[in-house]
């Protein structure tokens, strides 16, 4: 379809289309629940239940293991490039809280630190894009002119070589 300046019509983009390019670009989830325990030990911490007391040093390591929990989750998604560091500092700050934090926030702070420190452990970023063709569209077939190399034998060549190694009788 063309306008009256045989342009042709812009392509129709779908809502949030670079919200979620943005987000799966980084460990979004990850550190949101991460951030989530910690903000989640921290609220454990306020609760006007005398679960455990806590006395000198101990006490500023409760407000502080939550603190750093909630600043590692904000972090991650900001930084992602250091997501190895921060997932395993949230791993190891996830479990030093069983003992500083109410038992980890009574456990469920506990589990959402572990569970995306996990997940942002294991998060990789995509750096395959799907093939485009001459359209610009993902799974276009490719324009006629860019055939595969082929070799003297007629099979294809690797993506970037133009020739076969030379055997060594060729290479004298």
């Amino acid at each position: 379809m063309t306008t009256g300046r045989d342009h042709p019509a812009p392509a129709v983009r779908r809502p949030g289309g670079r919200w979620r390019r943005w987000r799966r670009g980084r460990p979004f989830t990850a550190g949101v629940l991460i951030a989530l325990g910690g903000l989640e030990m921290l609220v454990t911490l306020r609760a006007p239940l005398g679960v455990l007391l806590h006395v000198g040093p101990q006490g500023l390591a409760a407000y502080l293991v939550p603190a750093v929990l909630v600043l590692c989750g904000v972090l991650l998604v900001a930084t992602p490039q250091q997501r190895v560091f921060y997932a395993v500092l949230s791993l190891l700050l996830g479990l030093v809280s069983w003992l500083t934090s109410n038992l980890g926030g009574f456990l469920v702070g506990m589990l959402l630190a572990l569970v995306g420190g996990a997940l942002a452990f294991a998060w990789t970023p995509d750096k395959q894009r799907p093939p485009t063709g001459a359209t610009g569209t993902p799974g276009a077939p490719a324009p006629e002119d860019e055939a595969e190399p082929e070799d003297e034998d007629g099979g294809s060549l690797l993506p970037g070589a133009h020739t076969p190694d030379p055997t060594p009788a060729e290479r004298g």
